[in-house]
């Protein structure tokens, strides 16, 4: 793998000659790094991802202090309504607090580094979305009743087909995007391996548990050969990584048009160590998440040979695995806004 400590001091010397630091991180060095993770042995894995998000942070300091110099350098608007001029000293009164990092948007950091270096590519999914990539692309034809599950959000703008544009409902809509843009690696001998990650929408009745406004995470691999085990213990392998202890995996049958044999994944209650408690209704499991093999039919919508290629997928909460990990009881506190919640992070 590339020297991180080269590259580190050609991007800090980049970012402080720069008057738009930020955008150093789009630099093709910091993608090279991110592309050769995936090549590396096993074993060189884990401390090469760490080099990198070491280095991804000594850029983000560097950047938050180049633009505070820049922001000193700029002129000073003067506020006439202000009970001071701009000579003199603020008030000791004025609030200082230094703000940070939303809860959900660090846990989405510390799983985007944990996949990547898995070996997934990481996308951003959409907030507005047509209903071919909702529903058509992933094996729900126009009238099939599984689509009254979702509790669709529809706006009132209309596409070329005179469909309503919708908020989409699950990140699975990306599905189809990333196996046709991804799909030359298959072509070269490499599978598809990514996963998005952003904010869905559903038609909830609030309570603990449910928002209308969450966030999801999709998996998907396609490759040659690939199995309902590998499924398995990639999901069992990333959680045992994202909440640092070994846990129990389990899989019971389910029913997603997308996928084919398709599964509801549960681990043992990590509070608990399955013995039964309170967040796990006494049962030792906690039901987190669906997962399947992709069904023959959304790999043909991609472009892709299901005689020759099988993948699998997988979508969960992000917020509720955010929530076993942290201890929290009420997902509404996420999008409360409520100081008192969010500094405890």
């Amino acid at each position: 793998m590339a020297d991180t400590d080269t590259v580190k001091s050609e991007l800090l010397a980049r970012i402080n000659e720069s008057q738009q630091p930020r955008e150093v991180l789009r630099a093709p060095e910091l993608r090279a790094l991110a592309d050769e993770l995936k090549n590396l042995p096993p074993e060189q894995r884990a401390d090469a991802g760490r080099a990198l998000n070491e280095l991804k942070q000594a850029l983000q300091t560097a950047i938050e202090q180049r633009e505070a110099e820049l922001l000193d350098q700029a002129v000073t608007p003067i506020d006439v309504t202000a009970p001071f001029d701009v000579n003199s000293k603020a008030p000791s009164l004025l609030p200082t607090e230094k703000g940070t990092l939303h809860p959900i948007t660090q846990e989405i950091r510390t799983m985007s580094d944990i996949l990547q270096r898995m070996g997934f590519q990481v996308f951003e999914s959409r907030e507005i979305d047509d209903q071919y990539h909702m529903f058509e692309s992933l094996n729900f034809p126009a009238g099939h009743p599984a689509r009254d599950d979702y509790d669709t959000f529809l706006t009132n703008e209309t596409d070329e087909n005179g469909e309503r544009y919708i908020a989409p409902a699950h990140t699975s809509t990306m599905q189809n995007r990333i196996l046709r843009e991804l799909k030359p690696l298959l072509d070269e001998g490499e599978p598809i391996a990514a996963v998005a990650i952003d904010r869905v929408f559903r038609n909830e009745d609030l309570d603990p548990r449910h928002e209308h406004t969450f966030y999801q995470q999709e998996g998907i691999y396609v490759d040659k050969g690939v199995h309902v085990g590998m499924l398995v213990a990639t999901l069992k392998t990333f959680l045992e990584s994202y909440y640092q202890k070994s846990l129990e995996v389990r899989v019971n049958p389910f029913y997603f048009p997308f996928t084919e044999p398709s599964f509801e994944f549960s681990l043992s209650c990590p509070f608990c160590e399955g013995e039964g408690c309170s967040v796990c209704s006494y049962a030792g499991w906690i039901e987190l998440l669906g997962c399947g093999m992709i069904h023959p039919n959304v790999l043909k919508m991609a472009g892709i040979d299901p005689t020759i290629y099988t993948g699998f997928a997988w979508g969960g909460g992000v917020e509720r695995l955010i929530m076993m990990k942290r201890g929290i009881e009420d997902i509404r506190h996420f999008e409360s806004a409520k100081l008192d919640f969010l500094r405890q992070f």
